[in-house]
């Protein structure tokens, strides 16, 4: 945090001190009486909001606040006002006072008869050198005093953002069991409905086969027991790349994606713009998001097209899927509801914006620090 910055918040601190002083008198009287008080603390609340932009150069990230917090905030917040008006007032009648004297000095005048003697000098500069560091020193205090006091009542408590992050852990472990089982009913599902019925099919070709037929026809079941067993083949690597693509691991995640996009049905669009390392369970996670959103696409959203975003804010991984189907994508779905609890668990979110017409806009935000 700069100097500059710091400054600067002292100072819009203090030029709002007016406003804030006569909006606390003001409705002293009348916060007292039940019907005005919710008005009058919202209102408070407006006026906190106004300096978010200020409490951002004290690096201050207010979090939801009620109007009473907001209220005794401004209250309090009078007080330090008040004393950082009369500090920089000091500081600018200081640096004034000198201008004045050895400004005089420098055109030949005297100002109030003070001759330019050394031994007045030495006076000047050293008993203005003291008033000056006091002076700093006062508005470094109130620098550390705005910030604690934006810190102690417009910030959460640190017991209950414990309390708050402790409930959110429990919540996303249950989420990834629901989501874990709900991932093995699915990969039973795949086997059972696919892979399962065309190894019976293959088996039922090799026992016609091994009961002897004409040369044309065992010719015929050779031909359509390869081709099952292709197909089975097919839906056991479709298995196994839905359970985890071991791509991510040799081809990175651009590459795996882009293996993604020519195995759908639907067009895709891919920009993946990842640059430096990001942890490997933040990778699977935006993995799965593109390939649900873009299943869900292919099979639900009779989509034409679909883009994919893949881009490092920070330390944050942005995953934005979009397609033009006809939307209504329902987020407390299952599939949804898995990535939702998927990027959770790695204290990240999931938006989804489906009206009906369409466009569908899936977007997960992963921290990758």
């Amino acid at each position: 945090m700069s100097l500059a910055r710091k400054l600067l918040a002292l100072v819009l601190g203090t030029l709002a001190t007016p406003l804030e002083l006569l909006w606390v008198l003001l409705t002293a009287g009348p916060l007292a009486v039940p019907a005005w008080r919710g008005p009058i603390t919202a209102a408070s609340a407006e006026l906190v909001r106004w300096h978010a932009p200020r409490l951002a150069l004290l690096d201050v990230r207010p979090g939801p606040i009620t109007g009473a917090q907001a209220h005794l905030y401004l209250t309090a917040r009078c007080a330090v006002g008040v004393l950082s008006i009369l500090v920089l007032s000091l500081l600018l009648y200081g640096l004034g006072s000198v201008y004045w004297l050895f400004g005089g000095w420098a055109i030949g005048e005297r100002p109030d008869n003070i001759e330019p003697h050394p031994w007045n000098l030495a006076y000047i500069l050293l008993g203005g050198g003291v008033l000056f560091f006091l002076n700093l020193s006062g508005i470094a205090a109130l620098i550390v005093l705005e910030r604690h006091l934006a810190l102690r009542l417009l910030t959460p408590d640190p017991a209950e953002a414990l309390r708050r992050r402790i409930a959110e852990l429990a919540e996303s472990r249950a989420g990834i069991v629901t989501a874990v089982d709900a991932e093995r009913r699915r990969i039973e599902r795949d086997l059972h409905d696919g892979l399962q019925q065309r190894l019976v099919a293959l088996a039922m070709l090799i026992g016609r086969t091994r009961r002897g037929r004409s040369p044309e026809q065992l010719d015929a079941l050779l031909a359509q027991a390869h081709d099952e067993a292709r197909q089975a083949v097919a839906d056991l690597r479709e298995v196994a790349w839905r359970v985890y693509p071991t791509g991510l691991d040799t081809l990175g995640l651009a590459e795996t994606l882009a293996t993604l996009a020519e195995r759908s049905a639907v067009p895709v669009r891919i920009r993946c713009e990842v640059a430096g390392h990001t942890v490997g369970a933040v990778e699977t996670a935006a993995y799965f998001v593109v390939c649900e959103a873009v299943t869900n696409a292919a099979k639900h959203a009779e989509a034409t097209r679909i883009t994919v975003d893949v881009v490092r804010n920070g330390d944050t991984l942005v995953v934005e899927v979009t397609d033009d189907g006809r939307g209504g994508a329902d987020p407390s779905g299952g599939g949804l509801s898995g990535l939702a609890r998927r990027a959770a668990a790695l204290d990240g979110r999931l938006l989804v914006g489906s009206p009906q017409g369409g466009p569908t806009v899936i977007r997960a935000e992963l921290p990758c620090a």
